[in-house]
C-alpha cells in the first residue's frame, strides 16, 4: 500500500466518513483524493461501508465478548463504532437489535434522562484544555486523570495511576500530552489548588464543566463495571482497604484499566458527537474537530514549547513506571515466577490472580 492508503485504512477503521477521511488526508497528510478513488482503493483492499457485511454469528460473539466485560455499559452507538473499529461490517441498527436481544436489562438501566447544564463555549482546539481527577476508584487504590479539549471534546490524555493528588504526577501527564500534540494549550483549567497567571484557570468540579461532564460518561461507558467488581472482592471480604490491598489492586488491576482506558479515549475521539442545546460547540467526531480546526471557521491556538523548557520542567515532574509500591511489586512477581502464574489479560484472570497472591502474602505474614 502506498502512504495515503495506508492513511486512508486507518481512518476508516476508526469509523470515519468517506468524507471526513478525504478532509483529513487533504488537510493532515496532502493526499488530495477524489470520492470515487477513495472507495476504489478502500475497496480494493476489500473494505466497504454498506455492502460484504460481516456474517452475524461473528457479530453476535463479538458483542457478547464485550457484554462479559465493561463493554456492558455501552449504548448501540458506542458499541456499532466498536464494531468497526474491531473490523466487523454491520449496521447500527443491526448492533441496536443485537444488544435488545442479548441484554435487554442493560439496555433499560441505560435510558435516563440528561442534566441541564449552561451553554459552554470556546475559541477552537487547544484554546483551553480541562483538567480533572476521577475518584470513584480511588478507594480501591486506583485513581484517573484527564484531560479534554474544550472546543473539540477531544480527550488528551486518560491514565490510571497510584495518586491524581500529586501535582507532580499530574505535571507529568501534561508533559507526555505536549510532546504527543506538539505544544500545550492556550490556557489550561483544572480543580488543583496551585495554579499560575491568567494561562491557568482555577474553579470548583463543577465549574470545569467539560470534564466533570465527561466522568459521567466514563462511569457510564467502562468505570461502573470496575467499582462493580471491587465491590464485590470488598463485600466477600477479600479487600478491606489496607496498604497491602490497595497494592494489590493496583498490581493486578492497573495495566488492565490502562489498556480499557486507552480504548475509550479512541473510541470517544473517533465517535461522533450530535448538536447540543447545551453547548454552541460544533457537531462532529472529536479527532476532525481537533485536528481539521480550518473546516468549522477557525484555528489550532496551540503554544509552541521549547525542548530546554520541556526538559527544565520534567525535573520537576514525577513520570510513575510501577503500578505499585516497589517492595510489593517485586513480592508479587517473585509470587509469580514460583508459582508458575502469568500475566492477567482480562478482570477475571486479575481477579484469581488478586486472591492468590492475597492469600499467599497473608499466610506468610501471619
Amino acid at each position: 500500500m502506498d502512504d495515503a492508503e495506508v492513511h486512508a485504512v486507518y481512518y476508516f477503521l476508526l469509523g470515519l466518513s468517506y468524507t471526513e477521511i478525504l478532509a483529513m488526508l487533504s488537510f493532515c497528510h496532502g493526499f488530495h483524493l477524489s470520492l470515487s478513488t477513495l472507495k476504489r482503493k478502500l475497496n480494493c483492499l476489500g473494505l466497504y461501508r454498506k455492502k460484504h457485511f460481516s456474517e452475524l454469528h461473528l457479530v453476535v460473539n463479538f458483542i457478547e465478548q464485550q457484554l462479559q466485560s465493561s463493554g456492558q455499559l455501552h449504548g448501540y452507538r458506542w458499541m456499532h463504532l466498536k464494531c468497526i473499529q474491531h473490523g466487523l461490517t454491520v449496521t447500527r441498527e443491526a448492533v441496536r437489535m443485537i444488544i435488545n436481544e442479548l441484554d435487554p436489562i442493560g439496555v433499560t438501566f441505560r435510558t435516563r434522562k440528561r442534566l441541564r447544564r449552561r451553554k459552554y463555549s470556546t475559541r477552537g482546539p487547544n484554546f483551553v484544555w480541562h483538567v480533572d481527577s476521577y475518584d470513584k476508584l480511588k478507594p480501591y487504590g486506583i485513581a484517573i486523570n484527564g484531560a479534554i479539549d474544550g472546543f473539540s471534546r477531544h480527550i488528551m490524555w486518560l491514565k490510571a495511576g497510584r495518586t491524581a493528588s500529586d501535582p507532580k504526577v499530574i505535571g507529568g501527564y501534561f508533559l507526555e500530552a505536549i510532546e504527543k500534540y506538539g505544544g500545550c494549550p492556550r490556557r489550561l483549567h483544572n480543580t488543583d489548588v496551585c495554579y499560575g497567571d491568567r494561562s491557568f484557570l482555577y474553579g470548583t468540579s463543577q465549574a470545569n464543566q467539560r470534564i466533570e461532564s465527561w466522568w459521567s460518561i466514563l462511569r457510564k461507558q467502562n468505570a461502573q463495571f470496575w467499582m462493580n467488581i471491587f465491590q464485590s472482592l470488598k463485600e466477600d471480604g477479600y479487600f478491606s482497604g489496607t496498604y497491602l490491598d490497595k497494592s494489590l489492586i493496583r498490581f493486578c488491576f492497573m495495566a488492565i484499566i490502562q489498556k480499557e482506558l486507552a480504548q475509550v479515549e479512541l473510541e470517544w475521539n473517533t465517535h461522533r458527537i450530535a448538536a447540543s442545546r447545551n453547548s454552541i460547540s460544533p457537531k462532529g467526531r472529536p479527532i476532525v474537530l481537533f485536528e481539521l480546526p480550518q473546516a468549522y471557521y477557525t484555528q489550532t491556538y496551540i503554544c509552541q514549547v521549547t525542548h530546554h523548557d520541556l526538559n527544565i520542567c520534567k525535573q520537576e515532574s514525577s513520570f510513575l513506571y510501577l503500578p505499585c509500591d516497589v517492595h510489593v511489586y517485586q513480592l508479587c512477581k517473585l509470587i509469580m515466577r514460583e508459582k508458575n502464574l502469568r500475566e492477567p489479560s482480562d478482570s477475571y484472570e486479575a481477579v484469581n490472580l488478586y486472591l492468590t497472591l492475597r492469600e499467599e502474602i497473608m499466610s506468610q505474614i501471619l
